[in-house]
């Protein structure tokens, strides 16, 4: 690097970070999590506004790529905090209802949205048509767990029954909507010539979960309060780096190997250890490698054409995503007889997405499924389903309860007071 891009690429850094700060500080104060005021900066920073001339200032071509690949590892660390968070117990006490709301929140939205996928594929399809039919079907049928629990903290119902159930459903979701992503990828034929690698991927999995998950238990039962020293926290950072990239060698994509990293790392007896673990990774992806991966999002998102047609798309994209998601949830939650209005509050959780939803959409315009102004109008109704919620939980329960919610900050849901963030019995 010359001594030229290196400081543009500071200084671009440093831009990055107070906005998204910045940003974030005023949609909390809105109300709104701080995801939605930093994807905005990103997006504020990008060709929508003023012709892309503040990014060609602030980030010119040369430093781009380096831009790119600091986006990569936030979200691979992203990814392995929500797989780091997720909690089997939730999903193995909840009964049916969870699996059954979690079921229909998924099913219904993706059959709408490969039904919608045929009428975009005039204008936005790709030369690989049942690629872009399954990724429209699971773009609609994303739940953000990190926000959802981040809403629930925040009001105060992270302990209470809809809270739990509510977590028990995101749970499911998450890792259903993460098999149908990577069958996708698979059938994208990502590996080009190397395609044969994806058969390997199911050892692989085989022996994450049956191989590695269990010399980690017995490892962790020897060591009870074991500490997060430098060398562990070197070898946590290797290993879901080099899962991470296991997982990209083998045709799928970097952030399932790094999700799937934070699965199998152990949960008996290391709840201090996976705090600490979280609290440090936290703190440096929420602060500097996710704003950076909003910049680049947002410097693919181009609103400034957007004429009749594109509103009139964002519409149905806008009414499938809402509509199938609140529709499948509320269905299957009243068939248990749930009351109308928390049936319709879980529902309204249901259709977060948030950061969960950018990093998913961010594959498919990497594997050219998206193209760009589909790409575009996807990212705002990831933005305007995230949006909504605080407001119309608001209507259906009322103000949320005055409740301590320091310790956590951003969607990732990383704790910023030094203690992990708590999660629903």
């Amino acid at each position: 690097m010359t001594a030229h891009q290196t400081a543009s690429l500071l200084i671009g850094l440093a831009v990055i970070v107070l906005l998204a700060r910045s940003l974030g500080a005023l949609a909390r104060r809105l109300g709104q999590p701080a995801v939605i005021g930093e994807v905005l900066a990103g997006v504020a920073l990008g060709p929508t506004l003023f012709g892309g001339v503040i990014s060609d200032v602030l980030f010119p071509d040369s430093v781009r790529p380096l831009l790119s690949a600091l986006a990569a590892v936030g979200v691979a660390v992203f990814m392995f905090i929500v797989g780091l968070e997720w909690d089997g117990s939730l999903v193995r006490g909840s009964g049916s209802l969870a699996a059954s709301v979690s079921l229909s929140s998924i099913v219904l939205p993706f059959g709408l949205g490969a039904v919608l996928a045929l009428h975009l594929m005039e204008r936005h399809g790709t030369a690989d048509r049942t690629a872009f039919m399954l990724f429209m079907g699971i773009a609609m049928s994303i739940t953000a767990f990190p926000v959802l629990a981040r809403i629930l903290t925040d009001r105060g119902m992270a302990r209470t029954p809809l809270g739990v159930v509510a977590l028990a459903c995101a749970s499911i979701d998450d890792v259903l909507a993460w098999s149908l992503l990577a069958g996708v990828v698979a059938l994208s034929g990502a590996a080009g010539p190397e395609q044969w690698r994806i058969l390997l991927a199911l050892p692989y999995l085989l022996g994450m979960l049956f191989v590695l998950r269990p010399l980690l238990r017995r490892f962790a039962a020897h060591r009870h309060g074991m500490r997060l020293t430098p060398t562990v926290f070197a070898c946590v950072l290797a290993g879901l780096l080099l899962s991470a990239a296991a997982t990209e060698w083998l045709g799928l994509h970097y952030i399932f190997g790094a999700f799937l990293f934070g699965v199998v790392l152990p949960r008996g007896g290391t709840e201090r250890l996976r705090g600490e673990v979280h609290n440090r990774l936290g703190q440096m992806s929420a602060t500097l490698l996710l704003p950076v991966f909003f910049l680049v999002t947002g410097l693919q998102v181009d609103l400034s054409g957007l004429g009749a047609a594109g509103l009139g798309d964002l519409a149905l994209i806008l009414l499938v995503a809402v509509g199938g998601k609140f529709a499948g949830a509320f269905a299957a939650a009243r068939l248990h007889r749930m009351p109308g209005r928390p049936a319709a509050a879980l529902a309204t959780l249901m259709n977060t997405r948030g950061l969960t939803e950018l990093v998913v959409l961010n594959v498919g315009l990497q594997l050219h499924i998206l193209g760009r102004e589909l790409y575009s109008l996807m990212v705002v109704m990831a933005v305007v389903t995230t949006a909504m919620a605080g407001p119309l939980l608001t209507w259906l329960l009322g103000h949320p309860a005055d409740t301590d919610t320091e310790a956590v900050d951003t969607d990732a849901g990383v704790p910023v007071t030094g203690k992990a963030p708590e999660r629903a019995a």
